[in-house]
């Protein structure tokens, strides 16, 4: 029997009699750890460190999930494992059952039950300390750190160092940026923080309860301009979900949009009233025109010389995981690309990495607008990176299989895709790849790009994050000191 413990730093330790291993690890479905063995007269003890830096960066938690436990060399049965009860340690708290290792965030069970949930709203909901001179900012549910409130926080970090920068993360294997500090989703403290800063920077809904305090202020950044139908335009009447955008909206005060288009339609899609939309660009494309290409491509492990295509499809209401239309291991052959692999945000839990030869997925990557600078060419669907990936001037390649049943059943449109779009639009795998290696394709839609530039991109000239903060500090939304 196998017997398992957590040791400080956040370390599983496995202990076990008879001929020892020849590796170990733990393999989940967006990151795999491995240990080390060491072999005594008393049987053999491995190590795996559940900490891990990915993509180059520091050296943070292992993502919440479950994780297979891997031995090579021993002959092991799910029942030769002890387990143990879910235990919270430094960064994570880890249970054991069988072969597998359960990684959750760093909550007690007392905080994370129902009942400890619901005391700790309670306490949020009555408390009336003065407001910090503090911002919480949060991506995509708290599942990364990026889109645009990183670059406000990076522009805030510059304009006003004084100014206090919380994160909200899922969980601490979520890296926040330089100088801010993560607060673990449904902590004390992220129910404390939540109360007591001035502003509020989201790029989604807030979901959970939200209390506003005197002088708290929200800005909803949005996370992209719209092709698909939004919140009350979605087909389908449901009292529900009017009902519930009705309530969230009202909670934002301003409403950030990349352009004049977004502004209307995100305006009536949210029910925003006479209340302030700022066409300021999107900060997050401020990297387009400055980022250093090279460094991220070297970080991804991509040479000068490859071509490098990102496939970006959106996610879809009637399966939890990315699509599987391509083949994207003989799309890599094919077109003699690197394939960098981005599933939407929604996709990133119950979907696992893709692989194969000179496919490499960047799901879990930090931030989508590093590589919209990386790569030399964007494949999508119906995704609003469309909208953000013509600011570089590369060329856009539309897989769209489903179109009639997307834009007929699923979601719908606000126009129509196959008379404005900059690229060509494909159905099948070969017409892709025929669009792709022909090198008279982009030309064919140089005045289509034009107009979708000016259309959609004439704010995003390297300078928006600048701007938001500049009105965030003028309207006294934030102060400098």
């Amino acid at each position: 029997m196998i017997q398992a413990a957590l040791a400080p730093g956040d370390v599983l330790v496995l202990d076990g009699s008879g001929p020892a291993p020849t590796g170990i690890r733990l393999e989940g479905a967006r990151a795999r750890v491995a240990g080390s063995v060491e072999a005594s007269d008393a049987g053999w003890r491995a190590t795996i460190p559940l900490r891990i830096s990915r993509w180059g960066g520091p050296l943070l938690a292992l993502p919440s999930g479950s994780y297979r436990l891997v031995v090579d060399g021993v002959e092991l049965g799910a029942a030769d494992v002890a387990s143990f009860p879910r235990t919270v340690g430094e960064a994570l708290a880890l249970g054991v059952d069988g072969g597998y290792a359960s990684v959750s965030p760093p909550l007690t069970e007392a905080h994370s039950s129902a009942a400890g949930q619901a005391a700790l709203e309670q306490a949020y909901a009555r408390d009336s300390s003065a407001l910090e001179n503090a911002v919480l900012f949060e991506s995509f549910y708290g599942r990364n750190a990026s889109c645009n409130p990183r670059a406000i926080d990076a522009e805030l970090a510059r304009e006003a160092p004084n100014v206090t920068r919380y994160w909200s993360v899922a969980d601490l294997s979520v890296e926040v940026p330089a100088g801010a500090v993560p607060v673990v989703e449904g902590s004390p403290e992220w129910w404390r923080v939540r109360g007591a800063v001035r502003l509020l920077v989201v790029n989604d809904w807030l979901r959970r309860r939200f209390v506003r305090r005197p002088g708290q202020r929200v800005l909803q950044t949005w996370h992209g301009t719209p092709l698909k139908r939004l919140a009350l335009q979605r087909p389908g009447f449901d009292p529900r979900r009017i009902l519930a955008v009705v309530r969230e909206s009202r909670r934002w005060d301003v409403l950030l949009a990349q352009n004049p288009y977004a502004a209307g339609i995100l305006a009536k899609a949210y029910a925003f009233g006479r209340r302030p939309i700022w066409v300021e660009g999107y900060p997050r494309n401020d990297v387009l025109a400055s980022g250093d290409r090279h460094r991220i491509r070297r970080g991804l492990g991509v040479s000068a010389e490859d071509r490098v295509l990102l496939y970006a499809p959106t996610w879809r209401d009637d399966r939890e995981q990315m699509v599987d239309f391509l083949d994207l291991e003989r799309l890599a052959a094919d077109t003699g690309a690197v394939i960098l692999v981005r599933g939407h945000s929604r996709t990133l839990v119950p979907g696992a990495d893709a692989t194969g030869s000179r496919v490499v997925d960047v799901t879990s990557y930090p931030d989508i607008s590093a590589l919209l600078l990386a790569a030399d060419a964007l494949v999508t669907d119906y995704s609003s990176v469309m909208f953000d990936f013509t600011v570089t001037g590369k060329p856009v390649y539309f897989f769209v299989p489903d179109l009639d049943h997307y834009r007929g059943e699923l979601r719908g449109f606000y126009f129509d895709l196959t008379a404005k779009a900059p690229g060509p639009l494909t159905s099948t795998q070969e017409e892709l790849t025929l669009a792709l290696t022909d090198p008279d394709t982009p030309g064919r839609y140089a005045d289509r790009y034009s107009a979708w530039v000016a259309t959609f991109n004439a704010r995003d000239d390297g300078r928006a994050a600048e701007r938001v903060v500049a009105r965030l500090l003028d309207q006294g939304m934030i102060l400098r000191a």
